[in-house]
């Protein structure tokens, strides 16, 4: 008989809802059985919703919010903590500043709480996993094509391959070129995937993935604020200069998994990615409207970093019974190396002045025309920087009854960086060692129920141009600490259709916040503790019922003064809404056809911790229509923002404030040959 498929890691999962992960605990364990909330985002809901960015993604994910990343990036606030580097795909570390794609994507894992254990340094308030396709030793040819409002133009291929009973090859590939309701914004990337299935023996498979991805974009700061929110202008105007705003990334991945079945559970499994990162982003961009109203500073810089992923993991998982206990244990080590350079020039507006940073416009034509040179001021960063990681967990889930389970985990990590700053030639190097437990109890008093409790804590060491920033003496370098205390009840309402409920409090300390006194200085601040509670829904209310939705409450405030001039204890987290929800549904009338209704509601929010702006909160409606010609083609229609509703999408500070997008439209051919 020919071996099972190995899957990676996540699920694989027909529907909006996943029953099952391996991401969250190295094994594969059922959602209901794992002490934390997760939110799992299935192909079908990313199919169905025409997804096509992470913050596509994030708007269904109870208690994590998109920012705006300076028009970059993929930014994530996970129960109050930003994020650009909490990304992994597969299990391994994504942690780039660059905007990711879903076309070779089979499912979106959002972790809440603090996640080092098993993911190490970071995992802060939570992190974010993508699925990747495999091959599955059948054939398969598959492509989607998109076209939509403001030239949104995107062709996807699947195509998978039987060679012979020992290997199967998939190859993904992705090509956009797209407009936006944004002047003068557009997007083009393009991506292919070919990963290699080989049967290596009667217990051992083997997988080899490569990656090539680019994405050339404009870099959107969106508008500034004014007299306390977002200065009133249409959606469509760009601050700055749209032309020489420029996010370019060029990502080169090499992913190999090889996995041994022991016998008797055992299972041994190691992997290798190797991701070579070229990104490079410019912006001309908005600052503050004057007293009046009448004007608006403009300003800019360019960064380029260049960065070496290397990372290798190895699991071990096994069974062991000691009496009346179960154990399923897992251990393993992880090694990683990243070599860093970043470099980074100011804009300069030789029609003010040789050495003028700052540009004024009249906010009635914010378009910025006047010449710009680009040079490095004297705290422009050219750093080279190399990390390096050892780390080795421990990890046991117990079956104490039928009833009864228990997880425990302990990992340690040896993370040295050694970081050199090219301007002043000065070189500083810093090693921490941090353990990070992880505690939960899981009750279930019916089969179909579990309610559990957890602990987990996490840290965050410091890198990169933080090292620059800190002075050696105030114990800066000390890494940032996140406690995570979480209760929660999960519950299969129908055998595919899941609810569940998690109550949190999530303490950060040591976090490094600029010096008031000293911009290019940075200090610490203790702390911040963010409160809520999470509801997610989803699967299957019926046959032809499909939903996928969550409610989340925050309240997340710092709990100690940044400095005597502020921002003050009790001030709000920026980006994070006290209220958001989201509700998906989609109904099948038929076979044939198929209709979708969607709600997304966010309370309002501060864009900064100085609480002197607000983004309104808002209502968004989307629709969708799906149509299967025949077996091989099946027509849908997407509709974003039905009512024409004018809101504010993210934010990245006060005066970088993102529209969001009016009444959009695509229409999807996905066919198969």
């Amino acid at each position: 008989m020919p071996m099972q498929q190995v899957t990676i890691t996540g699920t694989a999962e027909s529907g909006y809802g996943a029953s099952h992960s391996t991401t969250a605990t190295k094994t594969d364990t059922a959602l209901r059985d794992t002490p934390q909330a997760i939110t799992v985002v299935t192909k079908e809901l990313i199919r169905d919703q025409a997804m096509q960015s992470m913050a596509d993604v994030i708007r269904y994910v109870p208690g994590v919010v998109t920012a705006q990343g300076e028009g970059n990036r993929d930014t994530a606030v996970f129960r109050g903590n930003s994020s650009t580097g909490d990304f992994f795909i597969d299990g391994m570390r994504d942690d780039v500043q660059y905007y990711r794609d879903f076309y070779n994507i089979d499912s979106v894992e959002a972790l809440k709480g603090a996640n080092a254990m098993i993911f190490g340094r970071g995992g802060s308030g939570g992190v974010i996993n993508r699925v990747s396709k495999q091959p599955e030793w059948n054939y398969l040819r598959e492509a989607s094509l998109t076209l939509g409002s403001w030239a949104n133009r995107r062709l996807t291929a699947d195509v998978g391959q039987v060679v012979n009973d020992s290997v199967a090859v998939r190859v993904n590939g992705l090509y956009e070129k797209s407009g936006s309701f944004r002047d003068g914004v557009s997007v083009e990337r393009s991506g292919i995937n070919p990963t290699v299935g080989i049967r290596a023996g009667a217990n051992t498979s083997v997988v080899l993935g490569y990656e090539h991805f680019d994405d050339d974009r404009t870099a959107d700061r969106g508008i500034p604020s004014y007299q306390g929110k977002p200065f009133d202008t249409d959606p469509s105007t760009f601050f700055g200069n749209a032309k020489l705003s420029r996010a370019k990334a060029s990502v080169d991945a090499f992913t190999a998994v090889i996995e041994h079945d022991l016998g008797h559970g055992a299972t041994l499994r190691n992997r290798t990615r190797y991701a070579d990162y070229d990104k490079f982003y410019q912006n001309v961009f908005p600052g503050a409207v004057n007293a009046a109203g009448t004007s608006v500073d403009i300003k800019g810089y360019n960064n380029a970093t260049a960065r070496r992923n290397l990372f290798n993991q190895t699991d071990l998982t096994f069974d062991v019974r000691t009496g009346a206990l179960l154990h399923k244990l897992a251990t393993g080590v992880e090694l990683g190396r990243q070599v860093t350079d970043n470099y980074r020039n100011t804009a300069y507006f030789p029609t003010v002045g040789a050495n003028a940073t700052s540009i004024t416009v009249p906010t009635s034509d914010p378009v910025m025309t006047a010449p710009v040179t680009f040079r490095q001021a004297a705290s422009d960063a050219d750093n080279h920087g190399t990390s390096t990681v050892v780390s080795v967990y421990v990890q046991d889930q117990l079956q104490l009854s039928p009833q009864w389970q228990a997880i425990a985990g302990l990992r340690y990590d040896r993370f040295k960086v050694d970081f050199l700053n090219h301007r002043n030639n000065t070189t500083i190097s810093v090693t921490d060692t941090p353990v990070s437990p992880r505690a939960g109890l899981v009750y279930k008093p019916v089969e179909a129920v579990s309610i559990y409790g957890s602990y987990s804590l996490a840290y965050l060491p410091r890198a990169g141009d933080q090292l620059a920033s800190l002075t050696p003496t105030n114990a800066a370098f000390d890494p940032e600490q996140f406690k995570n205390l979480e209760l929660g009840v999960k519950w299969d309402v129908l055998p595919k259709l899941a609810a569940t409920l998690a109550i949190y409090r999530l303490d950060r300390k040591n976090v490094v916040v600029a010096d008031p006194s000293d911009p290019t200085k940075s200090v610490l601040a203790d702390g911040q503790r963010s409160k809520g509670v999470e509801l997610g829904l989803s699967g299957n209310v019926g046959k032809n019922w499909s939903v996928m939705g969550g409610y989340a409450y925050q309240d997340a405030k710092l709990t100690a003064d940044v400095a005597a001039t502020g921002p003050y204890a009790g001030a709000v987290l920026a980006q994070v809404p006290k209220h958001s929800a989201s509700l998906w549904n989609r109904y099948d009338v038929s076979d044939a056809l198929g209709a979708a209704l969607g709600i997304i509601y966010r309370s309002s929010i501060y864009p900064s911790t100085a609480n002197n702006v607000v983004l309104p909160g808002f209502t968004r409606f989307d629709g969708a229509l799906y149509y299967t010609v025949n077996r091989k083609l099946q027509v849908q229609l997407n509709v974003e923002n039905l009512f024409d509703k004018k809101y504010y999408a993210a934010a990245n500070s006060n005066d970088n404030i993102s529209p969001g997008s009016p009444r959009a439209i695509k229409l999807g051919l996905n066919a198969k040959f």
